[in-house]
């Protein structure tokens, strides 16, 4: 299904700050754990967007969006900015779907789409970290990541409480 759909690179324009801050509210709303709590202004939520769209225009990170016609369905962050003894490494973050498009492949278009930017950047090495009450683990691990481990009481969930995180690794290239 996800086929029907344009996976884009992002770049910074009101639309696209719009749109993403719009996906990022949703998500926190529904209780996704992507740093945020509930509620989520509008105003954090856009700082934050133009903030990321800065750092790809840096070449720090590639943030790609996948449209349905003229809607943002969802977004994933290949952050590519790491230490300088991990130039090999590269980190998925702020993947995110729309509540109405989960289920139809979205999620795994991103990624798979993140993964090929990465082996293009030279990357041989994929990171990222999903929450364990509602994180993507079987997403991730459907798409051969391998679990590190778990910590407990890592994170706020966005309405309250705390949830452990999962790290997650994966060789590529």
């Amino acid at each position: 299904m996800a086929s029907t759909f344009n996976i884009i690179r992002l770049n910074k324009s009101t639309q696209t700050i719009s749109d993403l801050a719009g996906l990022i509210i949703e998500t926190v709303a529904n209780g996704g754990s992507v740093s945020f709590m509930h509620p989520l202004a509008r105003e954090e939520a856009s700082a934050f967007w133009e903030s990321s769209l800065d750092a790809a225009a840096r070449g720090e990170r590639v943030i790609l969006g996948i449209y349905d016609g003229t809607v943002l369905a969802g977004t994933v962050t290949l952050l590519l900015q790491c230490p300088p003894n991990q130039p090999h490494r590269a980190e998925i973050a702020k993947l995110m779907t729309r509540v109405q498009y989960r289920g139809k492949g979205i999620a795994r278009a991103l990624m798979v789409a993140a993964e090929q930017l990465a082996v293009e950047q030279g990357r041989t090495l994929l990171t990222l970290d999903t929450a364990t009450d509602g994180g993507a683990s079987g997403l991730y691990e459907g798409l051969g990541f391998q679990a590190a481990g778990e910590i407990p009481g890592y994170a706020l969930k966005p309405h309250g409480g705390l949830t452990g995180t999962i790290i997650y690794w994966k060789q590529i290239g």
